[in-house]
Formats: C-alpha cells, structure tokens, sequence
C-alpha cells in the first residue's frame, strides 16, 4: 500500500483517518469500528463491503 495514497484516504462515512493492517490487508477506522478491505492493492471504500469490528 502505498503510503501518499494512506495520507489522502479517510473513512467514507465519517471522514476520521483510516489505520493500515499490512497482515489483514485492511484499513481500519476505529470510531465508526469498520475494516474496509484492499483487494489486489486497491482499497474497496464501500461502507456495505466493510467488516464490523468488535469492542476491544
């Protein structure tokens, strides 16, 4: 994942930064506790192909 496009992208639905996970190939936004998955290099931004992530 290139790290210029990682300081651009922000979480669709509230507009919070996003956190890279190289191991799950994800972006994560921890207030809205959402993990957007990255397909083949290209980050899917789709609040309906996103992966609810529980409570810590």
């Amino acid at each position: 994942m290139d790290a210029r496009l990682l300081d651009i992208l922000v979480c669709p639905l509230c507009k919070g930064p996003l956190e890279y996970d190289k191991k799950g190939q994800e972006l994560t936004c921890r207030p809205d506790r959402l993990a957007y998955p990255i397909r083949d290099g290209i980050p899917i931004m789709w609040a309906d192909q996103a992966r609810k992530i529980e409570p810590v």
